[in-house]
């Protein structure tokens, strides 16, 4: 089964393949942004692949138009709610910090003070 750590809060989960950065991410508690609830209409759920992109779902052209909206994208710029872990393997994300802005804002009660 595919294992995904997400940094920086060192939170790691072993998931089905086919789950999405973004449903793994909901299934550990890591703290990443879905603004349009994970149906590519956004950018919010923006992370940094730092290890184990061959593990992922290709990119495809939805995900690239909305990476354009992102900020500070890079080449190992994914949108969680469109990768998909399709193998066995680690994958090492880093949630952007637009991302984890996001979360804040969509759950004002555990912004951290």
């Amino acid at each position: 089964m595919p294992r995904i750590r997400f940094e920086p809060d060192g939170i790691e989960i072993e998931v089905k393949a086919g789950t999405t950065i973004l449903q793994a991410a909901e299934e550990a508690g890591a703290l990443l942004g879905s603004a349009c609830g994970g149906v590519c209409a956004c950018s919010t759920c923006h992370v940094y692949v730092n290890e184990g992109s061959d593990g992922l779902s290709e990119i495809d052209e939805c995900e690239e138009d909305n990476l354009d909206k992102a900020f500070d994208v890079r080449r190992n710029s994914r949108l969680a709610c469109q990768a998909r872990l399709q193998a066995d393997g680690r994958i090492v994300v880093t949630i952007s910090p637009a991302s984890r802005q996001t979360f804040f804002d969509e759950h004002p009660g555990l912004r951290r003070r």
